[in-house]
């Protein structure tokens, strides 16, 4: 046995707290801050705590962004969803050089540069009417995210046994009826962990956001924190204070998530 290797994974997990816990105390911090305290070396960690940043951001357009945020988040989950699951199971259950093309296909869209696409979708939508409205951006999300879902719900639903299939053929279960009674709360599992990673990427995708709402006023969250720079400067503790605020709804997804992320992304790595 390696007794080396309890003290070496304990220092391990201490420098990873450091590197990501460190960056979110400042943050913390710096939102209960006076804007004459953040950059004082003698204010670092010894000041007197304010919450003016958070007065002002729940009085601004926060509520507002966030109800523009689960919308898109939302709608761009339900919409992906409908349209990888049945792909991603046809691509499970397909063999032959089909198959591999279209696998290509999705690995090729994922590393397309997601600016490439803004002028295009830009036009397009503004042909459609679909500038500065939460359609718009859920349509460019879901075509963003829809790639990802499929090459990830793909090994759950290969995980699946043929043997359930065929017995419910054998019962005289039409294919839907299969799929919907049989594959899917077999493979819920994976369903739900894809649905959860589309909706953090959703929340936070700040890109299409910006570019397809013509209105500041209509902006989500991950729009909001942009507009806290502008060219008089950089409101710090009102940023960090809208920062802290955005990601509490993150947290709590995450957190009741937790464990269906680490089984399902397991199970998912192995299958």
């Amino acid at each position: 046995m390696n007794t080396a290797a309890g003290p070496v994974n304990i220092a391990v997990k201490v420098l990873l707290t450091l590197l990501y816990g460190v960056p979110l105390l400042w943050i913390l911090l710096t939102s209960l801050k006076d804007s004459s305290d953040v950059f004082g070396a003698e204010t670092a960690l010894i000041f007197e705590p304010q919450i003016t940043s958070y007065a002002d951001a729940l009085n601004g357009a926060l509520f507002s962004a966030l109800g523009q945020s689960v919308i898109i988040a939302g709608g761009t989950t339900v919409l992906t969803l409908c349209i990888a699951i049945p792909a991603g199971y046809g691509l499970a259950r397909t063999r032959g050089l089909p198959v591999s093309i279209g696998l290509g296909l999705l690995i090729a869209l994922q590393m397309l540069p997601q600016t490439a696409n803004v002028i295009p979708l830009f036009q397009l939508f503004g042909d459609w009417g679909l500038l500065d409205s939460v359609l718009g951006v859920i349509l460019a999300d879901t075509a963003l995210l829809t790639p990802f879902a499929i090459i990830l719900l793909r090994p759950f639903f290969r995980a699946v046994p043929h043997q359930l299939e065929e017995a419910a053929a054998i019962d005289g279960a039409p294919a839907f009826r299969t799929f919907a009674s049989v594959v899917l709360p077999v493979a819920r599992n994976g369903v739900a962990t894809t649905g959860t990673l589309v909706f953090l990427l959703a929340w936070g995708e700040f890109l299409y956001a910006v570019n397809f709402f013509l209105s500041p006023g209509t902006y989500p969250l991950s729009a909001l924190l942009a507009q806290q720079v502008s060219a008089f400067g950089i409101d710090w503790p009102g940023l960090m204070a809208l920062a802290v605020l955005t990601s509490i709804p993150v947290l709590i997804v995450y957190s009741i998530t937790y464990r269906l992320l680490r089984d399902g992304l397991t199970v998912g790595a192995v299958k």
